[in-house]
């Protein structure tokens, strides 16, 4: 592919950046369709004004045609800063194939799930803005993942989601064959799940005196659920006869039942006559869907006022419901049900956080102060 030069340099105390090639009649048409570019005869080269120079124009101008090298531009804090002006610019101007955001509605994916994979692709697609995505290799993509490790310094979380998105592409919508990517996954952290005491839980919704607010943390907490299965409730899920919860199109797109509290039953008919929702049991203002960020606040608050000196999560209240189900005595089996895990694996590590799992298994060291004291004793007894 032909290379494009781009360089810093001052023509009569002005600064300006050069635009270099070897003459080519292609590459010669396309410099002179960008505004405000002269020719200097004395430096051999095309240039604009620093002012007038913009680096996503210039890569519009021979995307596809040929590649840019504006290494020089890096070398300099001001540099430095319009490169990362031009990264935004680049990232929120960046298409994102159509086809790309059909499939994955096809494929039935959350909303969710699409936002953040439209995001790392934009990100993948920006920092290859001027190449053409379909002729770019299996070693191109392993560059893009290197520079997201050892420079962006991203997590292994964001490292995965960055593979899955760009998987997607080439595999589901382009067609090509999966081992295109022969990429080693990192291993995820494998951190506890942060929970709390049966007494902070109920210490919380103790706190909230707001009917409404009151029934979504309690309902996050009395039916094991996320917050965007939460927010996708409606009116009939609630199944009263039985104390149960219909959770529709859960995580992986599953639908599940799971518990809900008969006390908490009794405080939904009371918000349900104050608020009558339409359509979404838990509505905004404009009737639509509550936010996700009002949950984190309401919980916060609350937290706060239950004089919980730590943070507190939506997800640490499911975390709690299932440590809390396992000290009860209830079965893996049945928890791995009501949460909607694929895998009982997923679901095992919360015997790792359960006290009454922990408070059941004798230490080998009990017993070693009696002996050792008795053993004194013996000893002194013989002299």
């Amino acid at each position: 592919m032909k290379t494009i030069l781009i360089r810093p340099h001052n023509l009569r105390n002005e600064p300006i950046i050069m635009v270099q090639f070897p003459f080519d009649k292609e590459l010669l048409g396309c410099v002179k369709t960008i505004e405000n570019t002269r020719w200097s005869q004395t430096l051999s080269s095309w240039y604009m004004k620093k002012k007038d120079f913009d680096l996503h124009r210039v890569f519009n101008v021979f995307k596809s045609i040929a590649y840019i090298d504006y290494s020089a531009l890096k070398t300099t804090k001001e540099s430095i800063v319009l490169k990362e002006r031009i990264k935004r610019k680049v990232y929120s101007e960046t298409p994102i194939p159509k086809a790309y955001i059909e499939h994955l509605r096809l494929k039935r994916y959350s909303e969710n799930t699409i936002k953040t994979y439209v995001s790392e692709f934009k990100k993948f697609s920006s920092y290859y803005i001027e190449r053409n995505l379909e002729t770019i290799s299996k070693d191109d993509i392993k560059d893009y993942l290197l520079d997201l490790i050892q420079k962006q310094k991203v997590s292994a979380s964001s490292q995965n989601q960055a593979i899955n998105a760009i998987k997607f592409y080439y595999e589901k919508v382009l067609k090509q064959p999966k081992m295109v990517f022969n990429i080693e996954r990192p291993r995820k952290a494998k951190l506890l799940p942060k929970v709390l005491s049966k007494e902070e839980v109920f210490d919380i919704i103790s706190s909230i005196q707001n009917i409404k607010h009151r029934c979504i943390i309690a309902l996050i907490y009395s039916a094991g659920l996320r917050r965007g299965e939460l927010l996708n409730l409606q009116t009939q899920d609630i199944v009263t006869e039985r104390n149960l919860l219909v959770v529709r199109g859960g995580k992986g797109n599953k639908d599940r039942q799971t518990i809900i509290s008969i006390d908490l039953i009794d405080d939904l008919r009371v918000y349900y006559k104050q608020y009558k929702p339409k359509i979404w049991l838990f509505e905004g203002p404009s009737g639509k869907q509550y936010s996700t960020t009002s949950i984190v606040k309401i919980l916060s608050q609350a937290a706060k006022r239950a004089k919980i000196n730590k943070r507190v999560t939506p997800h640490m209240l499911r975390h709690s419901f299932a440590t809390h189900l396992l000290e009860q005595g209830v079965s893996l089996r049945h928890i791995q049900k009501l949460l909607g895990h694929s895998s009982s694996k997923t679901t095992e590590i919360y015997t790792q956080v359960s006290m009454q799992e922990m408070s059941n298994i004798k230490n080998p060291l009990d017993g070693f102060y009696k002996y050792s004291s008795d053993t004194k004793y013996k000893g002194n007894k013989h002299h």
